[in-house]
């Protein structure tokens, strides 16, 4: 059986659909904190158990059977990620899984400018101290962050923000698919693997991407981080997201973003979706295959 955790998020959850087009719905399994939120998989067939991972017990018996664990990373602040995805590795391997695939980010490193690649690189200690085989898929930075990154540059015209470096922006369901690829043994790979889009570019090529999209001058605008952060922080944005924010700002200008790698495209066996089609989704632009553009 293979069981994945945190399914009732957006990650997780678009893992199983694409699971669910490979195995058999009753080798699949859901570990979630809410079984209601999960009816649609159980609807399916799909085995759905109570697993939040503060409760190791709870952990144990929703992994009963599991011959694989996908760990979606948790988005708990305060450095608290570390003990919960310990509590989940251990009930893996409690149950007796022989593999466990970890849904961690690019280049994660302990003295990363960016807070949870001190996470991540902590929990791939843990894996490899588990004693069972484990993949750390170290996912792009999902494209959809833009979102927050970019501020309101359909409405005004100008991406203002602090200054960058190149970003292998990476769709969130293209990595979904990837990881049940792997789960479905159609390719096995042990340690940490890199998933990322083709390329790696910065907010100046998104400016000009936009523009092209969009028959619209944007422009780029660099901000002073600290006028940034507090103007963020005064809009409304919680402190402590503010502060992880800018340190993608900050990492990126040390390039821990702009490596690149052909493996989730080889995964997929198409290519992965781009910066060009984010904006072209959000904005109403040309579609993919049509853009005259290079990301």
């Amino acid at each position: 059986m293979i069981v994945i955790t945190g399914a009732t998020g957006a990650l997780g959850g678009a893992a199983v659909e694409h699971l669910l087009g490979r195995v058999p719905a009753d080798r699949i399994g859901v570990s979630v904190r809410d079984v209601g939120k999960a009816r649609q998989f159980a609807d399916r067939g799909v085995r759905v158990r109570h697993g939040p991972y503060d409760d190791p017990a709870a952990l144990r018996a929703s992994f009963e059977g599991a011959e694989q664990v996908l760990l979606v990373s948790q988005n708990a602040s305060g450095g608290e990620g570390i003990a919960l995805h310990r509590n989940v590795i251990r009930a893996a391997v409690a149950a007796g899984a022989q593999r466990i695939l970890y849904t961690s980010h690019q280049n994660v490193r302990a003295e990363s400018p960016f807070g949870p690649a001190h996470e991540h690189a902590a929990t791939e200690a843990l894996l490899a101290a588990s004693g069972i085989a484990w993949t750390s898929l170290r996912n792009g930075f999902y494209a959809h962050s833009l979102d927050w990154l970019l501020g309101d540059w359909q409405r005004t015209g100008t991406i203002a923000a602090p200054a960058d470096g190149p970003a292998s922006w990476t769709d969130r369901g293209d990595l979904a698919e990837a990881a049940a690829v792997l789960l479905a043994g159609q390719r096995e790979i042990e340690g940490p693997i890199t998933l990322t889009a083709r390329d790696a570019v910065t907010f100046d090529r998104i400016a000009m991407t936009a523009a092209e999209l969009t028959g619209r001058n944007i422009t780029r605008t660099v901000l002073d981080d600290e006028q940034w952060l507090a103007d963020r922080i005064a809009a409304g944005t919680p402190e402590p997201m503010a502060r992880m924010l800018l340190q993608f700002f900050q990492a990126a200008r040390s390039g821990d973003f702009a490596g690149t790698d052909p493996l989730l495209g080889e995964l997929l066996g198409r290519e992965p979706r781009t910066v060009a089609d984010f904006l072209a989704d959000r904005s109403g632009g040309t579609p993919r295959g049509q853009a005259k553009v290079s990301l």
